[in-house]
C-alpha cells in the first residue's frame, strides 16, 4: 500500500499535501502497512509512556494522575499543572530542579510541555537514591534506564538504537517505524507498562488536550492508548496491536485524518478524526484537512 495522502484544502483549492507512512504490528508480525515501515525516525515525545515505565516500577506510591502526567505533552492547563505539582511533591523535588526549559508567560519550567516527564525522572532518582543533577544527560543512570526500557520494548540490543538530544534536553531514541509499532504492541507486557497504560486511559485529557490526535484517539477507541511526538509521529496500542504513523514532512496536522484512514484498514473507526477544520483568526472555518 502506498503512503497515505492527506490534503489541506482552502475553499476549492488544495494548498498542501502530506505523505504519511504507517505500520501496524500484532504478535510480532506486520498486519498492515502504508508507505515505508522501515522508515527510521526519533520517537521524541511518543517515548513518554515508555519513559514512565521505570517510574512505575520504582514507585508504588505514584497514582494514575501522576503516571499520566509523566506520560504527557501537556498544555499547561490548571488540571495538568496540578498533576505536575503533585508528582513533584511526591518525588520530593522542587520546580527549580527540573532540567527542561522555561515556557509560558511569565516563563516557568513548570509550564514546559515535558515538565511531567521531568518530574517523573526526579521521582525516579529519589526512589533509586541517585543524584538528580544532570539526570537529562546520556551518561546519567536515568537515561541509561530509558535506553534499557526502549531496547527491551523494541526487542533490540541497546547499541542498535540511534540516540540524539530531544527538545527538552533528555535523550531521544531512533528506530524503524516497524520497531516502534512492535514496542507499542507489547507495551502492557512490560513490567510496569500496564500501570502506565491504565493511567493514560483514565486521564486522556492530561496526555495532551481535546484537539490533539492522541487524546481524541483514546476517546474514540476505549481501551487503547496513544501518544504523539514532535515532527509528525503518532503511536498507539490496543487489542494487542501496536501502530506507528509518521508524517514525511514532519507536520502533525496530517496525523488525525491519516490515522482515521489507516485504522479503517484495521477494522476500527476513529470517528471525527477523519477531518480537521482549518480556521482563520476569527474562528471561522475556511477549509479542511482530510485524506485524499
Amino acid at each position: 500500500m502506498e503512503a497515505l495522502s492527506v490534503i489541506v484544502r482552502r475553499g476549492a483549492i488544495v494548498e498542501a499535501r502530506h505523505r504519511v507512512h504507517a505500520v501496524a504490528v500484532s504478535d510480532g508480525a506486520v498486519i498492515a502497512e502504508a508507505g515505508n515501515p522501515g522508515l527510521v525516525c526519533f520517537m521524541r515525545s511518543s517515548s513518554k509512556p515508555l519513559q514512565a515505565v521505570p517510574l512505575a516500577r520504582a514507585r508504588e506510591d505514584v497514582d494514575d494522575r501522576e503516571l499520566a502526567i509523566a506520560s504527557a505533552s501537556h498544555l499547561a492547563n490548571p488540571a495538568q499543572l496540578d498533576a505536575v505539582r503533585s508528582l513533584l511533591a511526591k518525588a520530593p523535588a522542587e520546580e527549580a530542579e527540573l532540567e527542561c526549559g522555561a515556557e509560558g508567560s511569565p516563563p516557568r519550567k513548570l509550564n514546559h510541555n515535558c515538565s511531567g516527564k521531568h518530574a517523573g525522572m526526579l521521582a525516579l532518582c529519589r526512589a533509586r537514591g541517585w543524584r538528580s543533577e544532570g539526570y537529562r544527560l546520556e551518561g546519567h543512570r536515568v537515561q541509561r534506564e530509558m535506553l534499557a526500557v526502549h531496547a527491551e520494548a523494541a526487542g533490540v540490543a541497546e547499541d542498535e538504537l540511534e540516540t540524539a538530544v530531544d527538545g527538552c534536553g533528555v535523550v531521544t531514541f531512533g528506530m524503524p517505524l516497524e520497531r516502534i509499532a512492535y514496542a507499542f504492541s507489547r507495551f502492557e507486557q512490560l513490567d510496569g507498562g500496564a500501570r502506565v497504560a491504565a493511567a493514560m486511559r483514565a486521564h486522556p485529557d492530561l496526555i495532551r488536550g481535546p484537539k490533539a490526535s492522541d487524546t481524541r484517539l483514546m476517546k474514540a477507541l476505549p481501551g487503547w492508548i496513544a501518544k504523539g511526538g514532535a515532527e509528525g509521529l503518532l503511536c498507539a496500542a490496543g487489542d494487542g496491536i501496536g501502530v506507528a504513523l509518521k508524517s514525511e514532512d514532519g507536520s502533525g496536522r496530517a496525523l488525525g485524518p491519516a490515522a482515521h484512514t489507516f485504522f479503517a484498514h484495521l477494522g476500527r473507526d476513529l470517528g471525527d478524526l477523519a477531518m480537521l477544520p482549518v480556521e482563520n483568526s476569527r474562528g471561522e472555518r475556511v477549509g479542511e484537512i482530510v485524506s485524499g
